[in-house]
């Protein structure tokens, strides 16, 4: 065998070993349970529960809305008319 023969061998060895060993290694072991989980209470007898409300400091402010007014924007309906005059006295 040549040399690069034997060192490919000898990775690829290596490498199997190494792949069987990380599964080994990374199998989670299962524990068998002793039944369901145990029941968690809360009791809360007697307890009071005190607070105070909080608001943010200031006034409210009411805005009154303002009327509906007309547009400022008037739709030209000679405009064709009027590009076809301009068009004409150059």
């Amino acid at each position: 065998m040549s040399k690069t023969t034997s060192r490919f061998a000898l990775q690829t060895l290596v490498f199997i070993g190494l792949l069987a060993m990380a599964s080994l290694v990374s199998t989670p072991t299962v524990q068998a349970q002793s039944g369901p989980a145990p029941e968690t209470t809360y009791d809360f007898e007697d307890d009071l529960v005190t607070g105070d409300l909080i608001r943010p400091d200031g006034e409210q402010l009411i805005v009154r809305r303002r009327g509906r007014r007309a547009s400022l924007i008037q739709i030209r309906e000679h405009f064709i008319p009027e590009m076809l005059k301009s068009v004409e006295d150059l």
